[in-house]
């Protein structure tokens, strides 16, 4: 049986580039102790993301994908997977994106394509979402918000990811902020948004996210992995911490679509 360790960081991430690259060494390291494969860091690793979603604030340093820091990251990474957000300079504008690495080098970039309140006064949107073969299994990326929108991890599925790695800088209720972060309104929506894409399609859930404060914003932590069932393997609660799980993932997914096959048994010409 071939196992595929995984695991989903929450943690804070800055403007200064070169001390999010010294905690991604650790988290690294750390990981790689662990025997982890495929390590999922959140959106806005590196350069951290907007102050405040009102359209004023000012974003991160724009990366080249071919660019140094990722370089970097491409190096640390080594023989892992690797997935984090960064700002992705592009064709006259510049992109909330995430990057898959390995010591290789780049393998996927995606950028993020749905983008909440005024988000696209800093960012241009993405266009797609695609699946990618890896050294550890067919993987798709999403970013945060993305993630509200059931056809984005169907498109995954249907394109044969078996993992979706899903990097967030997910704040708390502005509105109506709950004392306790844990009783938080849209960290119930975040998790709740976790667990319904793994099930509906029946595929692994790695789910990242920024914690502590940035700006005006209050991120809810909670990284997680799910299993094709819906079930939580391992959370890291709203605090910094590492979730971890290991699970072998064809098996996994050839045992919960067995019966039910929500991908075999859709309907397309009734919707």
């Amino acid at each position: 049986m071939t196992t595929l360790r995984m695991a989903a960081v929450s943690a804070n991430f800055g403007r200064d580039i070169d001390v999010a690259l010294v905690t991604v060494a650790k988290l690294i390291a750390e990981a790689r102790e662990q025997g982890v494969g495929l390590l999922v860091l959140p959106e806005a690793t590196l350069g951290g993301y907007l102050a405040s979603l009102d359209g004023t604030a000012e974003g991160p340093p724009p990366l080249e994908v071919d660019g140094p820091e990722i370089g970097r990251l491409a190096a640390l990474a080594g023989d892992m997977v690797v997935t984090a957000g960064f700002c992705e300079r592009g064709e006259g504008t510049v992109y909330n994106s995430a990057v898959c690495v390995t010591g290789d080098g780049v393998l996927a970039v995606h950028r993020k394509v749905h983008q909440p309140l005024l988000e696209s006064a800093s960012y241009g949107a993405g266009q797609r979402f695609e699946a990618f073969d890896t050294p550890v299994g067919r993987l798709g990326m999403m970013i945060c918000y993305d993630k509200a929108f059931p056809e984005a991890a169907r498109a995954l599925a249907l394109g044969g990811a078996q993992v979706v790695a899903c990097m967030s800088a997910w704040p708390g209720s502005r509105t109506n902020p709950a004392p306790d972060l844990r009783q938080d309104r849209w960290k119930r929506r975040f998790d709740l948004f976790d667990r319904a894409n793994a099930l509906q399609n029946q595929l692994v859930w790695v789910s990242a996210n920024q914690t502590g404060d940035f700006g005006t914003l209050r991120f809810v932590g909670s990284a997680k992995i799910v299993d094709p069932g819906g079930e939580i393997l391992d959370d890291t609660g709203v605090g910094e911490g590492v979730a971890v799980a290991e699970l072998d993932v064809p098996a996994a997914l050839e045992q919960a679509r067995r019966a039910m096959g929500h991908l075999r048994d859709r309907r397309p010409d009734a919707y």
